[in-house]
């Protein structure tokens, strides 16, 4: 006759085993990233099919709208297009006086960087880490640290690639920072992710500081990982507490982080490499042997 009850694996063995894998786990992380890059190569493509349904609503969206709706979309992209017309007028103004003043000052030009269109595959389901996926990898020339942006401001910056699907880390996850500058005074901080999709804060500021709520802060360029002078967040909220030895100021992403849909990925400047001054030790010293030798001949 068979027990009823028939006692099973105790907790303390599931409990033990469960530490000796999460500690191997630990030892091997590094070794196993390679394995890690091979699968999300491979299940690209399944990312690709599992994102089929969403373009095929979208599509089916776009083919019944109505001649009026599209009528309207029509006269709205017209009166967008002269205002942008007449902004890019303006600005290539701007951009010929910017090029006068940097001739007067002796500054380098910064060349037009490559930029390339990518959509939003995959969002991250975890609360705790704020990361999207792009339909562009390896294959595009898309690399780890590349900064992305999107219409309005920062977004974050690539932390891992596959070959066709790249990882971006969104400026708001707390292990994100980046160095910014407030357009009103030129002051630098460094923003830091709080976990919050619609936050950011600026770190070890002193309470001297000249910090304003409404203050823009855009990329400072330090550290030559995000492009200088692309906006980032907006300064909203400033404590000062008298037993803190720093302020504690709170800022939201210009950056729609939790609707983006098309982001841009951002290639370094190519052209500033070609601008580096060369230093006296990078000259052959042939020129220097042969004044010596004339010297010599001469005197002989």
């Amino acid at each position: 006759m068979k027990p009823i009850f028939v006692r099973g694996i105790s907790q303390q063995f599931r409990l033990t085993l469960a530490i000796i894998l999460s500690v191997v786990l630990l030892i091997a992380n590094d070794r196993l990233e390679p394995l890690r890059q091979s699968i999300s190569s491979v299940l690209s493509p399944l990312q690709y099919l599992a994102n089929v349904p969403g373009v095929m609503l979208d599509w089916s969206a776009d083919s019944i709208a109505t001649r009026n709706m599209l009528a309207i979309q029509n006269k709205e992209l017209m009166r967008q297009q002269l205002l942008m017309s007449e902004r890019l007028q303006r600005f290539e103004h701007l951009r010929q006086e910017n090029e006068r003043l940097r001739a007067l000052l002796g500054s380098p030009v910064h060349m037009d960087s490559r930029k390339v269109v990518a959509e939003v595959m995959e969002v991250a389901s975890d609360p705790f880490r704020h990361y999207v996926v792009l339909n562009h990898g390896a294959r595009t020339g898309v690399f780890v640290g590349q900064s992305v942006v999107d219409a309005k401001g920062v977004v974050g910056q690539v932390v891992e690639v596959s070959e066709l699907t790249s990882r971006v880390l969104l400026l708001t996850d707390t292990s994100h920072g980046i160095p910014v500058r407030i357009t009103r005074n030129d002051v630098r901080a460094i923003a830091q992710g709080t976990g919050d999709i619609d936050e950011i804060e600026l770190r070890h500021v002193a309470k001297s500081t000249d910090v304003k709520v409404g203050d823009l802060l855009v990329t400072s360029g330090l550290g030559k990982r995000f492009p200088e002078g692309y906006p980032v967040a907006r300064v909203m909220n400033i404590s000062r507490d008298a037993g803190q030895s720093y302020s504690v100021i709170s800022a939201q992403p210009l950056a729609a982080l939790d609707r983006i849909r098309y982001v841009l990925l951002i290639w370094p400047d190519e052209d500033l490499e070609s601008l580096k001054p060369t230093l006296v030790s990078d000259i052959p010293p042939l020129e220097a042997d042969a004044e010596l030798v004339t010297d010599t001949e001469v005197s002989q």
